[in-house]
């Protein structure tokens, strides 16, 4: 290693509030050249995996809050929901891939210490990202009134499942701001804010819930307006905390003029004082593109995949579609620890790879990814023992109950191998490897879960679309590590 980085250099390094002037910024290591002992790499996967972690958990307590609020207005009311919730998915799935384009580049220019560009990418993707949601929003709009007949629906089912899905897609620009703003945080390596944010917006979730469901007997409709303001108000909360807030990302700094604060932007070289028209925008945009589009066509066969598992369930009934979306409700409870590891890896990993360590790269992917498969299997073994009580929660119906602990109790086993996609599909992200992972999603969904679905449907109900998830499953989360212990992602 040469020996310019044997310490920090902190004259390239943006000024921190007082109170963290004693703990070693470890990401400052990874972006400086310092080595990392092993017990340093585990406590940053920890320290960023944790909040995280948090800020999964609290978005699938608001599916719970949701999920339990409505089960209680009847078996019809949760059917609607559920109707919709697989295509609600493809519309989110495809803001959050949009919004990955835009800050796994600002984490890999954070890890070369190129502040100025990353801040460059925010304000393109700030426009971008709100112009592409407004669209999303028409086509959304365009669709809702044919949505439900188009999923093999019952008409009593109808009128519910429009209004629900209406609704959240014209908050969808609100989901976008969240989804970029959190994600540009967590890969400057602030994971606190956005957690922290996150679990206010679970009891503003309860509060607006309550209010609009049972006081102002909205059901259905009020559960979608709750979610909504919710969403809209952590909104404007994280943009805050980005523009304003980010000792990075700034564009508008509480203070500016300081030294440290100057040289955090790259010295704000010539590059930073050029035109607009000089500096052309379509750089950042077009490997936006190039990033983000294999992730929405993963998004894309992944929700349409389980739009076909929609169809395929329809058939079975209102208790079984029922007992399907309150499965999924409690099972994400196992697996979104997996999910904010994964955000956790996807910094590490982008700013490893800015920094030009790859060696560091492949440490820290081996280490997420044992991680997430420990924290999942756990998680896994909670969810098969404590299956009845997660669904009670959800429904007071006893046949709904009882066929959704069956089927939770199936996907139990195939938690460890999830985790190993879900965090790989992370280290992956944040070496812009995301055409080849794409693929394997789809023919994993395609080539193995639906085929198997519909055959064992026939036979087996309920269950056997289950089982086909989690053989599936299994089959995933092998290729995935095939994938990443050959090691062709990070010499490419």
């Amino acid at each position: 290693m040469n020996s310019e980085y044997t310490k920090p250099e902190k004259s390239t390094e943006p000024s921190t509030s007082s109170k963290n002037k004693n703990r070693p910024d470890l990401l400052s290591y990874i972006r400086n050249g310092i080595p990392l002992t092993a017990r340093q790499k585990l406590r940053l996967v920890i320290t960023l995996s944790i909040p995280g972690i948090i800020a999964q958990i609290t978005s699938v307590i608001m599916q719970y809050i949701d999920a339990s609020m409505v089960g209680h207005l009847g078996a019809d009311a949760s059917a609607a929901i559920g109707l919709v919730t697989t295509t609600i998915w493809l519309f989110g799935g495809i803001c959050y891939s949009v919004c990955a384009g835009f800050y796994i580049q600002t984490a890999q220019y954070i890890g070369a210490k190129e502040y100025e560009k990353a801040r460059t990418v925010l304000k393109q993707s700030l426009f971008f990202v709100l112009l592409f949601s407004l669209l999303l929003v028409l086509i959304g709009l365009s669709i809702s009134g044919f949505l439900p007949h188009w999923l093999g629906g019952e008409e009593a089912l109808s009128t519910d499942s429009t209004a629900y899905f209406r609704i959240y897609i014209c908050s969808l620009p609100f989901l976008c701001l969240n989804a970029l703003a959190g994600g540009m945080l967590q890969c400057s390596g602030n994971m606190k804010i956005p957690s922290l944010l996150n679990s206010i917006m679970c009891i503003l979730d309860v509060i607006f819930n309550g209010w609009l469901i049972y006081r102002m007997d909205m059901g259905v409709t009020g559960a979608a307006l709750g979610t909504a303001l919710s969403e809209a108000v952590i909104a404007l909360f994280m943009l805050y905390f980005l523009l304003f807030d980010s000792p990075f990302l700034a564009i508008f700094p509480k203070e500016r003029g300081s030294e440290s604060d100057e040289s955090a932007g790259s010295l704000r070289t010539k590059e930073a004082f050029e035109s607009p028209k000089k500096r052309t925008t379509f750089p950042y945009i077009k490997k936006a593109i190039r990033i983000f589009l294999p992730i929405t066509f993963e998004r894309i066969i992944m929700s349409a995949a389980y739009i076909a598992s929609t169809k395929i369930i329809a058939p079975l009934g209102i208790i079984a579609i029922a007992a399907h979306s309150f499965a999924i409700t409690a099972e994400s409870l196992c697996y979104m620890p997996g999910y904010g590891i994964s955000e956790a890896s996807t910094t590490l990993i982008g700013q490893s790879i800015g920094a030009r360590r790859k060696d560091l790269a492949y440490s820290f992917g081996k280490l997420t990814i044992g991680f997430g498969m420990l924290i999942m299997a756990l998680t896994g073994g909670l969810m098969y023992l404590f299956a009845p009580q997660m669904i009670a929660i959800l429904t007071p119906d006893p046949y709904v109950q009882e066929l959704a602990v069956r089927i939770l109790r199936i996907e139990a086993l195939a938690e460890p191998l999830y985790g190993a996609s879900i965090v790989t599909a992370g280290v992956l992200r944040g070496a812009e490897d995301t055409l080849l992972p794409s693929l394997m999603n789809f023919i994993s969904m395609w080539g193995v879960r639906i085929p198997f679905s519909y055959v064992l449907s026939r036979q087996f109900g309920l269950p056997g679309v289950w089982i086909a998830m989690c053989g599936e499953l299994w089959f995933r989360g092998s290729i995935f590590l095939i994938r990443f212990f050959r090691k062709k992602w990070i010499t490419s």
